[in-house]
């Protein structure tokens, strides 16, 4: 039963007042075929801003993984922050599941609020899978690529050979659209370096009731998709000027897949590795994430080859 009054719904609203706040509004945008993808933009474009599109994970909506940026990048980016497809209020009818149709929505939505040139993307955990499939089949309109804790050069065979915390893909969906109090907590333990102990049962239903119910067979079936025959052979090889951000103890995707994407993509990619976080530093390390992502982004002579630090630890 919910709760009369619910924390995470008031949560919710505040994290809309500040997006509102930041020069952010909220719209629909009718795709056709059954499409429609809700998505913030901004309430004046500026012709001097770089555009930046932020592409939220797997578990919440874009809100909820993005806020803690919003107010830090508006000042710098005209953002652009879509609910991908079956979160939030987007939703489809069309039976596609696969991230190239999210990167196809999310594009469309782009060219519907009249984004013609370049872009920026940066996609975090699935939210990744999507960017990188945007710059494989948009190639001339992705300038900039940011993917964090994003396992998009994860095999089929990976967990068998015991790579992953789970032993199914079964059992990675009962995590990840978690319908229960302790499977919450489950995700909890495998997302953070430093999971919250000892939070209320009430706490975590009532986040369950309000972000966990709806659409969850289509969220089964987009994790299914993204697991079955996948193999590194059939990733498509992109040359865009990218930064990798992973967490140094994720346990969703660890750092193999993070150095196997850094060779993937070459030359042309960093990897930084944060220490003291997991897979979402987002949430644990959102400074760091973002003193990165901005010096990245805005800095006009990259150098791909350098070696970069955070917290003293060296990575590749």
């Amino acid at each position: 039963m919910p709760m009369c009054f619910s924390l995470i719904a008031s949560r919710d609203s505040c994290f809309r007042y500040s997006f509102s706040s930041a020069g952010l509004k909220s719209t629909t945008t009718d795709l056709g075929e059954g499409t429609i993808i809700h998505s913030w933009v901004p309430k004046h474009p500026s012709p001097s801003k770089p555009t930046l599109l932020l592409i939220h994970g797997i578990g919440a909506n874009a809100m909820w993984q993005w806020h803690e940026f919003i107010t830090p990048l508006t000042s710098r980016f005209n953002l652009y922050v879509p609910d991908l497809i079956f979160f939030g209020d987007s939703y489809s009818s069309r039976s596609e599941r696969s991230e190239t149709f999210q990167a196809q929505c999310v594009m469309s939505l782009m060219e519907a609020h009249g984004v013609r040139g370049k872009m920026h993307v940066a996609g975090i955990s699935y939210g990744g899978f999507v960017a990188y499939s945007m710059a494989a089949q948009y190639g001339e309109r992705i300038e900039r690529l940011v993917l964090c804790c994003a396992g998009v050069c994860a095999e089929e065979k990976d967990m068998e050979k015991g790579m992953f915390q789970v032993k199914s893909v079964e059992e990675a969906v009962s995590i990840l659209l978690p319908q229960r109090a302790a499977q919450v907590r489950q995700l909890m333990k495998i997302s953070f370096y430093k999971p919250a102990t000892n939070v209320p049962s009430c706490f975590l239903n009532d986040f369950i009731e309000v972000m966990c119910t709806d659409h969850v067979q289509e969220r089964r079936e987009l994790i299914q998709a993204l697991h079955k025959d996948r193999q590194m052979s059939d990733l498509p090889k992109i040359n865009h000027p990218t930064l990798i951000i992973w967490g140094e103890h994720d346990l969703v995707f660890p750092m193999e897949l993070a150095h196997r994407l850094k060779r993937q993509i070459g030359e042309s990619a960093e990897l930084v590795t944060i220490k003291d976080a997991g897979h979402a530093i987002n949430v644990e390390k959102p400074k760091e994430m973002q003193k990165y992502m901005k010096s990245f982004l805005l800095d006009p002579l990259p150098q791909p080859k350098q070696e970069k630090q955070s917290n003293g630890h060296k990575v590749d």
